[in-house]
């Protein structure tokens, strides 16, 4: 039985992953609800997959935090102690995270063959060009969009679906996190 692929994400109200400005990590939205179930959602075993992009982002941003800093949040060093597969034609090992290993190739087969021969469920938080090349292919089993209530228009970044496929999307988990923070957990089908 292949193992479940999710792709999480956070995104703005009008569909950015990122911002440039003043606006904080997690948009200034971030609440004691969504910190403890972002460290309940890392809790479990889990394989992480990322591309280079989204691994030297990541990297940077701890290497350059303080351990109060919430870079490092809970769930953030539980991700970071996970077992990962980052996807890269220019990274090479041994890389600044604990049971990281590089593999280099189409990052298509290579989730094929780790949805194959996973034992634990495969989970990538960002990694848009990624997630959307393994949408189109048909590999992602869930959509888990962290919806934080802002609009970025200006200072908006990254827009998370900004290429990808059409697919049609059921809803099959939500929940509201501190009152103001919407999660939605979406089966996704490539729109024919």
């Amino acid at each position: 039985m292949a193992a479940t692929y999710t792709f999480d994400v956070f995104a703005s109200l009008d569909g950015f992953g990122a911002h440039r400005g003043d606006w904080g990590g997690y948009w200034g939205k971030q609440g004691p609800e969504l910190l403890e179930h972002r460290l309940a959602v890392y809790a479990t075993d889990q394989r992480m997959v990322f591309g280079a992009n989204t691994y030297r982002a990541h990297a940077r941003m701890l290497a350059s935090s303080t351990e109060e800093s919430e870079v490092r949040d809970a769930w953030v060093t539980r991700m970071r102690n996970l077992p990962a597969t980052v996807v890269s034609a220019t990274l090479r090992g041994p890389l600044d995270w604990p049971d990281a290993t590089v593999v280099s190739g189409d990052a298509v087969d290579i989730v094929a063959r780790l949805k194959e021969e996973s034992e634990v469920p495969l989970r990538s938080h960002g990694s848009l060009s990624l997630n959307r090349a393994l949408l189109a292919a048909g590999l992602v089993d869930l959509v888990q969009v962290t919806l934080f209530p802002v609009i970025t228009g200006q200072t908006g970044t990254d827009p998370v679906f900004g290429g990808a496929p059409d697919v049609d999307l059921e809803l099959i988990e939500s929940r509201t996190l501190d009152g103001h923070t919407q999660e939605l957990v979406y089966r996704p089908t490539l729109h024919r």
